[in-house]
């Protein structure tokens, strides 16, 4: 298929690998940041075919995993309402709450409904007057042009019976978080191509100076990727620490400027939670003030409703690239794809769903225990 085989060109790819392997004289490690690029690097078995100096480290870009287990209960308890229409993505519905997941409210009788875009929750909102219709808009800055304009449509068109449960997070907080941290072993990050095609690379220059750390904006498929490590790998070796754009065809410096204006008019900056993670400060958005009246969290009063992650579920170090999936002690045991003790089991950019579903770090007597 046209511009998308030749991005998985198997000479090619020899061909970076190549160049990978001779340009690499040290122990290097390296964090990519999105889920996607880490189900692209599992699925394509790129960590294998790399040269062992290379540490690939996952990293908390998968916006379903870093969702608070407390917002996944308010969505739970608004979803669970009788006036309400519940619309989400369909990676969300499996996702587990303290003592549930909407795949379960739905089969209870409550009406959740899977969409393709929020734009789809305007229009069942407009088409159920008597029904309160809540959007689940979380995501990083990729999804939320979208769920800006959502909320925009709505104010404009006057329809009082939408709203939204909101919990976007951002990415360049959550760097500085990795870097700040006294365990950090990070010493560069592949950067998530569709993050910077809506908001550009400007926010990386001063943490590739303040941590002196080469940042370079990758793609997902596997010349993508491996371009984009090689990239990495030549900055370190020669000393830099710079910002650079391995993914031209679909990022440009300034991104997506109108988007950008679209997300600045219905979000304020505010500190977030991230699942398994804890606080990070400045690194998620809100409901500007003057859309507040679209709010889910004050329209429902759930935003005392808080809880605790399973001890069992060690997600957050996977989450910060502590821990390897298969480093878990449940991995594959008490968690597994039927019953996720965390979101990086069961969502599609999840780590630990990577891990399981491609296979290579799945025992046979796992398999027979997990199911």
């Amino acid at each position: 298929m046209k511009y998308l085989d030749e991005f998985r060109d198997p000479e090619l790819a020899q061909k970076l690998l190549d160049e990978i392997r001779q340009i690499t004289t040290r122990h290097w490690t390296m964090m990519e940041v999105c889920g996607g690029q880490t189900h692209s690097i599992i699925r394509n078995g790129i960590d294998q075919l790399l040269p062992d100096e290379i540490e690939l480290i996952h990293g908390p870009g998968c916006p379903v995993c870093v969702t608070p287990l407390g917002v996944i209960d308010r969505a739970l308890a608004i979803a669970a309402r009788d006036d309400v229409i519940f619309c989400s993505f369909g990676d969300m519905l499996r996702v587990p709450g303290s003592h549930s997941d909407l795949f379960r409210i739905k089969s209870e009788g409550g009406d959740v409904r899977i969409v393709y875009s929020p734009l789809d929750a305007l229009t069942i909102a407009r088409d159920n007057p008597h029904k309160q219709v809540v959007f689940f808009g979380i995501g990083f800055e990729t999804t939320a042009p979208a769920n800006a304009m959502a909320v925009f449509q709505a104010k404009r068109q006057g329809l009082t019976n939408f709203s939204m449960l909101v919990s976007h997070v951002l990415v360049p907080p959550a760097i500085e978080a990795i870097m700040s941290s006294p365990t950090n072993r990070v010493q560069a990050f592949l950067a998530a191509g569709h993050v910077c095609s809506v908001m550009g690379y400007e926010e990386y220059y001063p943490l590739a100076e303040r941590y002196k750390v080469p940042i370079v904006v990758t793609g997902f498929e596997p010349l993508d990727v491996l371009a984009g490590i090689r990239q990495v790998v030549l900055q370190l070796e020669n000393g830099r620490h710079e910002v650079e754009n391995a993914y031209p065809r679909a990022v440009q410096r300034q991104g997506n400027v109108p988007a950008q204006a679209m997300l600045a008019d219905v979000f304020a900056v505010t500190d977030r939670n991230w699942r398994g993670i804890g606080l990070i400060p400045g690194s998620g958005w809100e409901l500007s003030e003057a859309y507040q009246e679209f709010d889910a969290t004050i329209r429902f009063d759930v935003g005392d409703i808080d809880a605790q992650e399973s001890p069992l579920c060690h997600s957050g170090e996977v989450l910060q690239g502590m821990l390897k999936p298969n480093e878990c002690p449940a991995f594959g045991k008490e968690c597994t794809p039927r019953n996720p003790l965390g979101a990086t089991m069961v969502s599609s950019e999840g780590a630990c769903a990577a891990y399981y579903q491609y296979g290579r770090f799945i025992s046979l007597e796992s398999v027979a225990v997990g199911g």
